[in-house]
């Protein structure tokens, strides 16, 4: 901890998040401006506006984490949009300005907020002034209309008014969301924008429906819809709860399996998480989709898991440092272990291939010239054309040199020799692409931060 605290007071501009800084300051505005005007104009029909509110507040209580460390509030973005989308409640016409819609989502988030301060979670500033900045896009073109005589006659024209600022809300959600992905991650903006959308998208839509649903409900049932219509959400968020823990006591389980080499002193403290990082790092660099790095992210915290069978382990567990027959025993061998979970068969793949060269192999596989029954073994294709190793294994094979030239040094001259050292070996071990996404992640040091 010493040493990362060191690393960032000797790298400040790196902890600057400008974007995150930009976000809240336009959030901010945004909201001073809805509070000055709601206490200009007063608060029109209280009675509606706390039922929104607390709506908002208990989903944001009930946040959900989804893969790759996103935060979503489903029933608190559906109700803030439904406060926007509001027409009529029962036989009274919706009156509040879009300033109030945003002032009373403000004091639901920061109400449901308070709860996970309470117990030492952080508050998401970023992922709060998101959502409010979509839900004031909303309202600041509804509202407006949301008294116009069209709009109150002919359902079709308010239906088709309100799904396309729904639509656009969730879209600004994933294209900001993408943004502030690019600016902590260093992603690549379109990768992470897609990344987003395919996450969200199943979410997101039972989103956009809710919030339809009440707004219309809202005119036969009255404030009755925001509970009736609120339930069905609240069952997708308990399953949606429930795969995402799945996933995360996976992660969990990986992460304890990769320990294992580090015990049994074979492999230096630190070593697969480092490699892990820094190759999740490279990964983003290259624009790899966040499925794919996921399963980069479990073969590098097992890679070495192989070693274990072992009788001596090698000095310092420096694989780089032995012969290509022993590196390669060593990935078949933790390529098979992985392979009995049955449930990791790419990521096996990976690990098993992650020593082969980039180029010039003789190793062969079932389909290729050489030994049967070893799938995914890099080798010669019969039409006597080199089949290079998965990505994957050629990021793992990179940053696992790195890491045994370099240990748990901060040296940035020992860091910057060791990257020349790779650049040496493009000609026929390392790929050109990866050892140069990873020289970019080491002259950046951003791998200290992930």
């Amino acid at each position: 901890m010493t040493e990362r605290r060191h690393e960032l007071h000797r790298f400040p501009w790196q902890v600057r998040d400008s974007g995150l800084l930009l976000l809240v300051v336009a959030a901010g505005v945004v909201l001073v401006a809805s509070v000055a005007q709601t206490a200009v104009a007063g608060l029109r029909d209280p009675r509606i506006a706390v039922a929104f509110g607390v709506l908002i507040a208990f989903g944001e209580v009930l946040r959900l984490n989804l893969p790759g460390d996103r935060e979503t509030v489903p029933i608190g973005m559906a109700g803030a949009l439904a406060y926007a989308l509001l027409v009529r409640v029962g036989d009274h016409p919706a009156q509040h300005s879009a300033g109030q819609v945003v002032t009373v989502t403000t004091i639901g988030m920061i109400v449901g907020a308070l709860p996970h301060l309470a117990v030492g979670r952080p508050a998401k500033v970023g992922g709060m002034s998101i959502r409010l900045l979509c839900v004031a896009c909303v309202a600041s073109i509804f509202r407006p209309l949301a008294g116009n005589e069209a709009v109150v006659r002919d359902w079709g024209l308010a239906f088709s008014l309100m799904t396309a600022l729904a639509v656009v809300a969730l879209l600004l959600e994933a294209v900001l969301t993408a943004l502030m992905r690019v600016d902590e991650q260093r992603a690549r903006f379109r990768v992470a924008l897609v990344d987003e959308m395919r996450v969200e998208l199943p979410l997101g839509a039972a989103v956009g429906a809710s919030a339809l649903l009440i707004a219309f409900a809202a005119e036969v049932m009255g404030l009755a819809a925001l509970a009736v219509f609120t339930a069905p959400l609240l069952v997708t968020q308990v399953a949606f709860r429930r795969y995402a823990g799945i996933r995360a006591t996976y992660l969990q389980t990986v992460r304890a399996l990769a320990k294992v080499t580090e015990i049994g002193g074979y492999v230096e403290p630190g070593h697969s998480e480092r490699v892990s990082r820094l190759a999740v790092a490279v990964g983003r660099e290259l624009g790899i989709h966040e499925p794919e790095l996921l399963e980069l992210e479990y073969a590098a915290l097992m890679h070495d898991i192989g070693q274990l069978s072992l009788a001596d382990p090698i000095p310092g567990g420096a694989t780089v440092l032995v012969s290509r027959q022993d590196q390669q025993r060593i990935a078949e061998l933790g390529a098979d272990v992985i392979q009995q979970a049955q449930v990791l068969g790419s990521v096996a793949e990976i690990v098993r291939r992650q020593n082969e060269p980039y180029r010039g192999v003789e190793v062969a596989h079932e389909g290729y010239r050489g030994r049967p029954g070893q799938p995914g073994s890099h080798g010669v294709r019969l039409d006597g054309e080199p089949s290079r190793p998965p990505l994957s294994s050629r990021i793992i094979k990179a940053a696992n040199a790195f890491d045994d030239l370099v240990g748990s040094s901060l040296d940035p001259g020992r860091a910057a020799a060791a990257v020349q050292q790779l650049r040496l070996d493009t000609a026929s071990e390392y790929d050109p692409e990866a050892v140069e996404a990873l020289s970019r992640v080491v002259n950046r040091r951003s791998v200290i931060q992930l």
